[in-house]
């Protein structure tokens, strides 16, 4: 089992790779915005990058990470593609999806990850069956490719319609792909059944009694090969509700999106206000479950967003203590 890194803003992209490298990640994964950024620096253009330029970023981007031996494990993220009420948008995104399945060659990886639509209510089909032959459409198409390509499906805990993981995973079984899979992740987790960033308690209700019954039913009920790979991370515990007037709030977001973009920390950070009981969510998918295979620890966080060659450094560090720290604590081998 190896960690993987997440992506951080601003900072140069060859730069980050060699800093997650020589602090010890396997593996990163990659974000569209990644492939956008290098592709500007190849050509020296500003605006929206060509598809050729896309793919010219890829093959550079995997080469970098060669060079460094590090793994890609996905691209992500795939965003608002399901259940749209405005079909000339889905056949829009699905000449979209026809570029991402080049760039995954170009990548050498074999995943994809979709998190499941977040738009406003009124722009989706109220309409499980309509998000379901939407995302079949997306495996059949990644089974058409040589290698296959998998896609991994990720609640998140402000998705419109399928915010938790039981939600995802009943679309997962719908959709009835061997391609098509998920990622589950511990904050995403937690975060919507134990958590509340906009509750002056930072919990929900019932929080224990109810994650405990959460994770019971995902050791009963998921298929671990259906599992394509995890994230484990925690967020910070709010000092005061975050709603209108919070720092963080932004009009019209979901708290707990305000919440995951800038408050996310690494497994273990309580000096840094993590408080998710991340480690009980893990041990479930790990053990529970038998889930072997990458761990990314996925971060969001305003930090990132800091100038300076010593902020990818200082993330790195972190994350790979956090990785060490968890290994240590489960027994697990790297």
């Amino acid at each position: 089992m190896s960690a993987s890194l997440g992506r951080a803003w601003l900072h140069d992209f060859d730069y980050k790779v060699e800093v997650a490298a020589k602090a010890g990640f396997k593996g990163i994964e990659i974000f569209y915005e990644d492939l956008e950024y290098v592709a500007r620096n190849l050509s020296g253009k500003g605006g929206i990058p060509s598809s050729d330029e896309i793919l010219e970023a890829a093959s550079h981007i995997y080469t970098m990470c060669q060079k460094n031996r590090l793994v890609i494990i996905g691209l992500q993220p795939f965003l608002f593609y399901e259940g749209l009420k405005d079909r000339e948008q889905h056949d829009r995104l699905i000449e979209k999806m026809k570029l991402w399945l080049q760039i995954v060659k170009h990548l050498h990886t074999d995943v994809i990850q979709i998190p499941a639509n977040f738009l406003p209510a009124d722009q989706l089909v109220d309409d499980v069956a309509v998000h379901v032959a939407d995302l079949r459409q997306l495996a059949d198409m990644g089974a058409a490719e040589e290698p296959v390509v998998r896609f991994a499906y990720e609640n998140l805990c402000w998705s419109t319609f399928f915010e938790t993981w039981d939600k995802a995973w009943d679309v997962v079984q719908r959709v009835d792909r061997p391609n098509f899979g998920m990622c589950l992740d511990t904050f995403n987790i937690a975060g919507c059944v134990w958590a509340d960033p906009a509750s002056p308690t930072g919990k929900t209700p019932n929080a224990d009694a109810d994650l405990k019954a959460s994770l019971e039913k995902l050791v009963k009920e998921v298929d671990v090969a259906k599992v394509f790979y995890i994230q484990v991370v925690d967020a910070e515990r709010m000092a005061t509700p975050l709603v209108e007037g919070h720092e963080f709030h932004v009009s019209g977001n979901p708290p707990r999106m305000n919440w995951s973009r800038n408050a996310r920390t690494f497994i273990y950070e309580e000096a840094r206000g993590a408080y998710l009981p991340v480690e009980e969510v893990a041990k479930k998918i790990i053990f529970g479950l038998g889930y072997k295979g990458y761990v990314s620890m996925e971060l969001f966080s305003r930090t990132m967003s800091e100038e300076g060659s010593h902020v990818p450094q200082q993330h790195a560090q972190r994350g790979v203590e956090a990785w060490k720290k968890f290994v240590s604590r489960l027994s697990l081998s790297e």
